[in-house]
Formats: structure tokens, C-alpha cells, sequence
């Protein structure tokens, strides 16, 4: 789903989905096919209540996957490396706004063992020592890694990694009680309206805020499966697979329910998201009709949308990343591509923690001196070429994606790569 926590053989897993856009963080769940213009996109962007329900957790996590990065974790690993392989980050790294600040909260907050995450298209490892809360707490740390797009003369495979793990334990996947406990708590706040709407917090506005569960919940939830957390494997075909001898052209989707979802809610007694906005579909309210024309009128930028509580977005920059997925319409491509130049100083690292163990690492994570160095100590050059880059990054930033033709009719979307001459036959090592 959005947001979930699952067990393998003792080992915890938790992950995210999707990317942050600031416009669309603190609305509800309410894109369904078929998409408009702007819900195609905002579909797949995080909401404010997956990663307050994530925040909930108590629990060490042992592995957390996201899709974006988190924010600052460029700075606890080589950095230099990084802007020298993907020399347009360097305006997000500099000013700090490269990833999601939302992914960056549930780092410090559920300081997982490992973090995985993808988006950007390039190998980077870095280690990131927690501050500790009191002197009564084990310090902790985080081992993040990043890999390439699976093509030839990519960095897209890591060693294996070995995790601690119960031996005894099945070979399936298994629900988190702590999870479905806690999305048994906060099933109330489920919305489904494009609304913009902030999580219950501790400043005197919410009679509650806390959503946390206690030991006797978790234990309700053991009990209401008499401890047989193996998830069943029930999935059920709702679409035709894809038939190249029969290609259907211009067929619109259509918002099926998933009877899997509907069978896990129903489990559990939460509110089944897809259900609820077909039923508002049906209902045909005259304001959701009314919010859905607003919704259409807006450029994909969000302007008319309050401000997050982020004051800046992320993928500034590397949302135009030519190694990236791009909702783009026929044509349109532009060359984004920047010559490498040395690194300036290092922008100061948001979190105050000391990155000199960055090295001693287990041998099960091991990473060569390319993949991650000690930021702290080192002493870049600023270059002359630096106000370059600054001067055509902005002119980069300036693109536009073409929303129609020259005569304002907008164009069927499709999605497509910038590279995509790389998949039909040129070694992309030619284009780098």
C-alpha cells in the first residue's frame, strides 16, 4: 500500500511509497483512474498521514525502503563522488533540498538499521550515526544505500547482505502486529478529499495526537489472529494480462476494487480507501464535482495550494534527472546534460553528527573508498566553474515540460523515457 510495516523470519520491514511534492503532502487519498491530468501525477505522491502513521511506530525496524531519499543524506557519504557523477544535484545539495524532508523525519524518528531507496538513479552509500535521546539509549545507526538503473555498465547491484534473522521462523511473509495496530488507531483519519489537512499534533488545537499503541493493542491484534500472522497468499487477478498479439490502443482504465485490500479491511475493520472513493464517485457530490474542475484548472505545480509545512520542495532540480521516468508529452525532449565540475564547500550538514565511522562498516555492507569517504574531512576547492553551473542550472530550471500543442490543445500523455533510445539498442555508456 502507501505506507506498511511486514516481518520476514524475524526481520522487520518497513517502507513508503512514492515522492514528495509539497502541494500534495497534506491531501487525502483521492486520485483514481480514470486520471485527469494532474491526478495521473499526484496519484503517486506522499501524503502527510502515511508517514504520521510510520511515526506511531515504537519498535526498532530492522530494513525501511523508500522510493525517494531522504533529505541530507548526501552529506554522510561522498558527496564529492556524487556531484561528480550527477553534476545537476549540486544546487539541491548546496542549498539542502535534494530528496524529501518527510522520508528525512522518519529517519531521525524510526532509525532503522538499513534504509534503501532508488529515484535518482545512481549508486551512493552513506552511514549515519543517530543522536542518542539520553544517556540510558544505545546509539544507533543507519547504513543507507542507493543503486543504478539496472542497465549495462551501471552500478545497479550491491553485494548480498546478510540480516540477522530468526532461523526457526517460517518462510512467509507476515503481518507487523504493531502496524495493524496502528492502523486500527488511526483509521479515523482517513480522508479521501482533496483537502488539505494537517495530523493531529500537541498545540492545543487536537483533544489527541498521540496514536501510538500500547503493549495491550498490540497483544488485541495477536489475539484476533490467534497468533498466525502469516499473510495469506490470496491475490486475485482484476486486470487482463498484457497480450502483445493484441494490442489495445486508447482503452481507458477503470477504477477496480482490489479484493485482496477489500478482504484485509475487512479483517481488520478499517476503512478500505479504494471503496470509499468510488462510493463518493457515486455519490456525485456537487462539491466533489466542484473541487475536481478547481483540481483540473491548476498547473501541475500546485501554486494555488497552501503552504506545506516544508517551506521548500524537493526535486527541484533533479525531477528534470534524464536518467528519470517522465510523464511527458510526445516529443519535448530537452538535453540536460551538465559537465562535471569540482565540488564548492561543503553545505553544512543538517544533522550535528559525527561521520568519522563511516569506514567501519560491517563486511556484510562493506563499500569502497568511492562509494563513501568521511565528509568532514574533506577539504574541496571552490572552482570558478561553480558560477557557471549555478547560471545554466537555473537556465535548466526555466524547462518546461510542453503541455499541448502550439495551439493550446493539450495531448494525449504518455509515459516515456529520456533515454529511451537506450533500451531500443545504444550502450548508454556512449551518452554518459
Amino acid at each position: 500500500g502507501y505506507a506498511g510495516v511486514v516481518r520476514f523470519r524475524g526481520v522487520r520491514i518497513g517502507g513508503i511509497s512514492g515522492i514528495f511534492k509539497s502541494h500534495d503532502y497534506r491531501k487525502g487519498h483521492f486520485e483514481c483512474p480514470p486520471y485527469n491530468q494532474q491526478t495521473i501525477r499526484s496519484a503517486y505522491h506522499v501524503r502527510n498521514i502515511e508517514v504520521f502513521k510510520l511515526k506511531q511506530l515504537k519498535r526498532p525496524i530492522d530494513i525501511f525502503m523508500s522510493h525517494d531519499w531522504p533529505r541530507s543524506i548526501y552529506h554522510y557519504g561522498n558527496k564529492k563522488q556524487l556531484l561528480k557523477m550527477k553534476s545537476f544535484f549540486r544546487q539541491e545539495v548546496e542549498s539542502n533540498t535534494l530528496g524529501s524532508p518527510a522520508a528525512s523525519e522518519l529517519l531521525q524518528h524510526l532509525k532503522p538499521t538499513y534504509w534503501f531507496s532508488a529515484h535518482l538513479h545512481v549508486k551512493f552509500a552513506a552511514f549515519m550515526q543517530h543522536e542518542t535521546n539520553s544517556k540510558e539509549e544505545l546509539p544507533k545507526a543507519t547504513k543507507f544505500l542507493a543503486l543504478d538503473k539496472c542497465l549495462p555498465h551501471r552500478d545497479f547491484l550491491q553485494q548480498i547482505i546478510d540480516v540477522e534473522h530468526d532461523p526457526n521462523a517460517g518462510d512467509s511473509l507476515e503481518y507487523d502486529a504493531e502496524w495493524i495496530a496502528v492502523l486500527k488507531a488511526t483509521n479515523s483519519l482517513v480522508n479521501v478529499t482533496q483537502s488539505s489537512w494537517n495530523m493531529p499534533e500537541k498545540n492545543g488545537l487536537h483533544a489527541k495526537w498521540d496514536y501510538s499503541v500500547t503493549e495491550e493493542a498490540i497483544k488485541e491484534v495477536l489475539e484476533e489472529l490467534n497468533h498466525d500472522l502469516k499473510i495469506p497468499c490470496n491475490f486475485t487477478l482484476t486486470a487482463a494480462c498484457y497480450d502483445p498479439s493484441k494490442p489495445q490502443k486508447n482503452m481507458e482504465a477503470v477504477h477496480t476494487i482490489n479484493p485482496q485490500t477489500t478482504e484485509f479491511c475487512a479483517q481488520f475493520g478499517l476503512t478500505d480507501i479504494n471503496d470509499r472513493i468510488q462510493q463518493a464517485k457515486e455519490e456525485g457530490s456537487g462539491r466533489g464535482e466542484c473541487e475536481e474542475e478547481e483540481e483540473e484548472e491548476m498547473d501541475s505545480t500546485g501554486s494555488a495550494e497552501e503552504p506545506s509545512e516544508y517551506n521548500t520542495d524537493n526535486s527541484g532540480l533533479s525531477s528534470f534527472n534524464p536518467d528519470e521516468i517522465m510523464l511527458d508529452e510526445e516529443g519535448g525532449d530537452e538535453d540536460l546534460s551538465t559537465c562535471s565540475v569540482d565540488p564548492s564547500p561543503d553545505h553544512p550538514p543538517e544533522f550535528s553528527t559525527s561521520f568519522s565511522d563511516i569506514r567501519i562498516m560491517p563486511d556484510s555492507m562493506a563499500v569502497s573508498s568511492d562509494d563513501a569517504m568521511d565528509s568532514n574531512n574533506e577539504e574541496l576547492e571552490k572552482s570558478g566553474g561553480s558560477k557557471q553551473l549555478e547560471e545554466k542550472s537555473s537556465t535548466e530550471r526555466s524547462l518546461k515540460r510542453i503541455g499541448g500543442d502550439e495551439n493550446g490543445n493539450s495531448g494525449v500523455k504518455k509515459i516515456k523515457r529520456r533515454n529511451q533510445a537506450i533500451y531500443a539498442a545504444e550502450d548508454e555508456d556512449k551518452t554518459d
